[in-house]
């Protein structure tokens, strides 16, 4: 694994889970593709993402760990997280390991995907 790569996801979901928008943001690309886990669809852009993030933290407070990064053969990234989300009173919605798979460009986040 490429130290570069382990680093961006590192800081990514550390940012994440700081709720620092700006350095989450810094880890991707321009015209990054994010899903909307919950509601389903995807956002594209920072301001797409800041929007989104802002609503969902709203609503529920999730928290996601890295356990595994592993590069595929076709150069994205597989990163299994373990991810606790619960809702604002600290009700726990969902425990559980999830796959996360990156797609990279220019050496930032250009596309996340969810797989069950």
């Amino acid at each position: 694994m490429d130290t570069q790569y382990e680093n961006l996801i590192r800081t990514a979901y550390k940012a994440f889970n700081s709720r620092d928008i700006d350095s989450a943001l810094s880890t991707m690309h321009a015209d990054v593709e994010w899903p909307k886990a919950f509601e389903g669809g995807y956002v594209s852009g920072h301001a797409g993402i800041r929007d989104y993030w802002t609503r969902q933290w709203s609503e529920i407070n999730p928290h996601v760990e890295p356990v595994t990064i592993v590069e595929r053969l076709d150069g994205s990234l597989e990163v299994t997280v373990d991810q606790k989300v619960k809702d604002l009173e600290g009700t726990v919605l969902f425990d559980g390991l999830v796959k996360h798979i990156y797609t990279l460009e220019d050496g930032l986040l250009r596309k996340m995907d969810i797989e069950a």
